[in-house]
């Protein structure tokens, strides 16, 4: 597995983490070096990227910071990470036609490499992937995968984020690159 050239060097995790490849749109649930389950995800339509208000989907090593949604029905809306009590249908889609949809449950990402994803630059850019609000989450099904149409998160099918959530406790690591 290839690195960026800015990601921090570290031993890959030996238990259950991570990898989004955002070249090839893709997340692997790996055991080590043995991959568990891959699936196709959308990420940033604006590319990799760490600064506050770019819209862009940031790299390096992060962590699973909070889970929520748990329970909840599959394309249950969310919004500031709570749920609305509506669930998406098309119907709901046509009359909110501008919003992000967030659905069916968040795993909400903290950077752990300090001046890269997490904190602030020197110049005072915040760089914080927590603060930038970025989550692995549900989308509708009439969204496309394996392509870049996000505003920075990890958007995936609302059925394979329910199975990845079982999956995957707080603290599991993850790691965003661009594979080429």
């Amino acid at each position: 597995m290839s690195r960026d050239s800015c990601t921090e060097e570290r031993p890959l995790p030996s238990g259950r983490w991570l990898h989004v490849d955002i070249a090839s749109q893709r997340l692997s649930l790996r055991d080590g070096d043995r991959t568990l389950l891959t699936l196709p995800v959308s990420t940033a339509r604006k590319g990799a990227g760490e600064r506050s208000g770019s819209e862009c989907t940031p790299r390096g090593w992060h962590h699973v910071r909070a889970r929520i949604g748990d329970g909840l029905p599959e394309g249950a809306v969310l919004r500031g990470r709570r749920p609305t009590g509506e669930v998406w249908t098309p119907e709901l889609h046509a009359r909110f036609p501008g919003r992000d949809w967030i659905l069916s449950r968040i795993l909400w990402l903290s950077g752990d490499e300090s001046g890269r994803n997490r904190g602030w630059l020197p110049d005072g850019t915040l760089v914080d992937t927590l603060h930038r609000y970025i989550y692995l989450h549900g989308t509708p099904d009439s969204e496309p995968m394996g392509l870049p149409l996000s505003h920075g998160c990890i958007r995936l099918r609302n059925r394979d984020l329910i199975a990845l959530f079982d999956q995957v406790p707080l603290n599991t690591p993850v790691l965003i690159e661009e594979q080429a």
